[in-house]
């Protein structure tokens, strides 16, 4: 059988993240010390010590997210760990072509950033918002959108596992969208604290800028298949994944559909190599036949590997 290596996307953060490996293993701080020097934020100070208001900010959770996952990954790697397949959950993405040998680490962390900051201006000059429906199967979902989407735009963003669908768009329609989830039989929707509505049609402001800053970056072919989130099918195609960098801004992350992509390739066994434990429920939720361990902390790495 095969494993995977599983990068988390934004509301992973949290404040303290990513201190005890800094302190713990060298080659952590290294990527921490790197992330400062080359980004326009002090990333340490935001990540150990927040404020938490702070790190929520686009600008800041996607390199946080991203320094964290490479920060576990180093340690993993370091102990002989290496997947079979990879893919990441939105920014996640990114980290997941580090881990397959496909962007070089110092590229990408020019690319989160430019990401994060092309997304955080969009989110200014297109507000939105999103908002989660739990208990609607994904036809009723989209079902629900193109009826809302008199009021604005409204799409499916996130098919996180079955019968959990994050959507995005513009704040009225996605209100109308809540109402009419609700009356045909949601078990709960919840309007997310996000400042924009990511993966719809909202973020295009965001596809020019991020297309100039990969037009700088070579992609190597990767040494293990990645599965993106807007196919959903591994891939191991520089050009292409490159790419689908461009179109995941504005694409549903299928990411229920990834999961199942890899329990197909032989996939049971799955490491979540980053903050937080998102990735580990929704994987639960989609195939219980697969196992995942969370790789976010000094204390899950050193079990794992058994330092």
């Amino acid at each position: 059988m095969a494993t995977a290596f599983l990068f988390p996307g934004q509301a992973s953060q949290y404040v303290g993240m990513g201190k005890d490996l800094c302190e713990g293993e060298p080659e952590s701080q290294a990527i921490f010390n790197l992330a400062d020097r080359i980004l326009d934020v002090p990333l340490k100070t935001f990540c150990f010590n927040g404020p938490e208001e702070s790190l929520r900010q686009t600008a800041v959770t996607q390199p946080a997210v991203f320094t964290h996952s490479i920060a576990a990954l180093r340690v993993l790697e370091q102990h002989g760990r290496r997947p079979d397949f990879v893919a990441g959950h939105s920014v996640g993405e990114l980290a997941a072509l580090v881990a397959a040998g496909a962007l070089d680490l110092e590229d990408g962390l020019h690319l989160v950033d430019a990401r994060a900051q092309a997304m955080s201006a969009a989110g200014k000059t297109r507000p939105g918002t999103m908002a989660a429906i739990i208990g609607l199967d994904d036809d009723a979902i989209k079902s629900i959108c193109e009826d809302a989407s008199t009021d604005g735009i409204v799409t499916p963003a996130n098919f996180n596992c079955p019968a959990q669908v994050a959507i995005s768009g513009d704040e009225r329609a996605v209100k109308k969208a809540m109402a009419l989830a609700n009356d045909r039989g949601a078990k709960r929707v919840v309007e997310l604290a996000v400042s924009c509505a990511f993966h719809s049609p909202l973020m295009k402001p965001a596809v020019d800028a991020l297309r100039a800053a990969l037009e700088t970056i070579t992609f190597s072919q990767p040494r293990i298949p990645v599965v993106p989130n807007v196919t959903a099918e591994p891939t191991d195609d520089p050009d292409r994944l490159k790419q689908l960098l461009v179109e995941q801004v504005v694409a549903p992350v299928r990411w229920a559909e990834s999961i199942q992509a890899l329990v197909n390739a032989g996939v049971d066994d799955a490491l979540e190599v980053g903050p937080g434990t998102v990735l580990k429920g929704l994987v639960h939720r989609i195939d219980r036949t697969v196992t995942v361990t969370a790789c976010g902390t000094l204390e899950d790495l050193h079990a794992l590997v058994g330092a």
